[in-house]
């Protein structure tokens, strides 16, 4: 049986003026799968992403994320992915329960259901405590497992993950990704960029860009196979040294 395909993208490019910042990309992701995007700075990662979440119009090619076109339906995108970003993008100065309850009325849901999934949540995350507490009170790593909650709070198709565990410290990140297998599972599809390269081994698979351009997409291990390599850090490197543009 062929997986369900939540992402399909084909000759997606964006350009700038003369400035070609995506290069013809062509991949899909399936249902339940976590898929790694990899791109030193500069790669084109940032404008890819942001396409496929519906903010930022291709110059050309066609994609389509949980089932809508990027060109038509930008914002049934919006309303059926999670998003989540290395800057941590909840409300300091709301509780943890009033967080919660803003952005799943953002998302539509009812206030019955937001009232039942925000009790589910605080007692998954052991906030119970602390749930009337200040965001900006809690500890870096609480906050980003909180926000990652948050994202598929509505039960996405997708959620995206922009470098989500940057500054948080080893356990705090061994636990964010517990929380993304525990999603995966229940068939939410992860697509996530990191520049931690032992996280992109935990990827189901990886493609590394390069100057806007995929330059590899394969398993982890299929990619140290091919490229000779120990580890997926050694495969980025063979690949990003070849970059010629520095900035995104």
């Amino acid at each position: 049986m062929e997986k369900e395909k939540v992402i399909t993208t084909k000759q997606l490019t964006k350009q700038f003026g003369d400035f070609t910042a995506v290069n013809g990309i062509s991949f899909e992701v399936h249902k339940g799968e976590i898929f790694g995007f990899l791109g030193a700075n500069g790669a084109g990662k940032t404008t890819a992403i942001k396409m496929l979440c519906g903010l930022l119009a291709p110059t050309s090619g066609e994609a389509a994320v949980a089932g809508f076109d990027v060109y038509k339906q930008a914002e049934k995108i919006k309303k059926n992915i999670g998003y989540m970003s290395q800057k941590f993008s909840l409300y300091d100065d709301l509780t943890v329960r009033e967080n919660m309850r803003l952005f799943a009325g953002i998302y539509g849901m009812d206030r019955k259901t937001i009232k039942q999934r925000t009790e589910e949540k605080l007692k998954q995350l052991e906030l119970e405590p602390q749930a009337d507490d200040l965001v900006n009170s809690l500890p870096l790593g609480w906050k980003q497992k909180l926000a990652f909650s948050i994202a598929i709070f509505h039960d996405p198709k997708i959620v995206f993950l922009d470098e989500p565990t940057g500054g948080v410290d080893p356990l705090a990140r061994k636990q964010f990704w517990e929380m993304i297998y525990t999603a995966a599972h229940n068939g939410i599809t992860i697509f996530v960029t990191t520049h931690y390269m032992d996280e992109a081994e935990y990827c189901d698979r990886v493609t590394i860009m390069v100057d806007g351009e995929i330059k590899a997409l394969d398993t982890p291990g299929n990619l140290k196979e091919t490229y000779e390599a120990e580890s997926i850090d050694e495969v980025f490197y063979k690949l990003a040294r070849t970059a010629t543009r520095k900035a995104d």
